[in-house]
């Protein structure tokens, strides 16, 4: 599976999500692209994007897209607290559908 971690992850998360193709908008040059053309781009480059951002649902019409969204909740983007939530984000990306939104974490 082709996941693109949004800029708000941090890279070094890449390596939680073993077996599976990442790409980071941090390392294709994209920080600071706004929502919508980031959207539009992911298109050519993932099947699930992951982010932290939980606007993003109210702020894209997710039913459209041709990859799954899934929405990290948890108490910062610091390592230590996506860690523990990496194993529930791989059943995430194992179950994700385009034009679909999950939520994983608290």
């Amino acid at each position: 599976m082709r996941i693109l971690l949004d800029e708000n992850i941090p890279v070094d998360f890449a390596g939680e999500l073993r077996g599976h193709e990442i790409s980071t908008v941090v390392h294709l040059g994209w920080s600071g692209v706004l929502n919508g053309e980031l959207m539009r781009r992911a298109r050519e480059c993932c099947d699930v994007f992951v982010t932290l951002d939980r606007n993003i649902e109210f702020q894209q019409n997710i039913p459209v897209l041709p990859f799954g969204v899934i929405v990290v909740r948890a108490a910062s983007n610091r390592m230590v607290h996506l860690r523990p939530l990496a194993a529930a984000i791989l059943l995430a990306v194992a179950a994700a559908k385009p034009g679909q939104l999950q939520k994983v974490g608290a």
